[in-house]
């Protein structure tokens, strides 16, 4: 059983429509090993902020694809039965429904994610 307290998930959107957000000063000023916060909603889908460093459990979303733009740092995504998938700056990458995975992130690393709503983010 994955233990909840060891990530630090926002689900409320910070911003609306109309609004400004400083994505840089969340960066800068988290403080969690693991931290995703939800930064807006856009029509069925949000986009999340995720800053973090370490590993992440296995885990999948059996009805949603999850999509990956790396920001700054270096990320790898471990897939159940298929070799693992580094990112850098400005790459990005998506997991499909139902594939086992699991983020692995040697430095810190800021990534932006895109998926539906209504999404739990340890997984189904």
């Amino acid at each position: 059983m994955t233990d909840p307290t060891r990530y630090a998930i926002h689900y409320q959107p910070l911003a609306d429509a109309l609004q400004v957000l400083d994505v840089q000063h969340l960066i800068d000023t988290t403080t969690d090993a693991w931290y995703n916060q939800t930064l807006c909603q856009v029509g069925d889908v949000v986009v999340r902020l995720g800053v973090m460093q370490g590993e992440y459990h296995w885990h999948k979303h059996d009805e949603q694809d999850e999509f990956f733009f790396v920001l700054d740092g270096l990320f790898r995504i471990e897939l159940d039965g298929m070799d693992p998938v580094e990112l850098r700056p400005r790459q990005a990458f998506t997991v499909p429904k139902g594939l086992l995975h699991r983020p692995v992130v040697p430095q810190r690393s800021a990534v932006l994610m895109i998926e539906r709503a209504d999404v739990v983010a340890t997984g189904d």
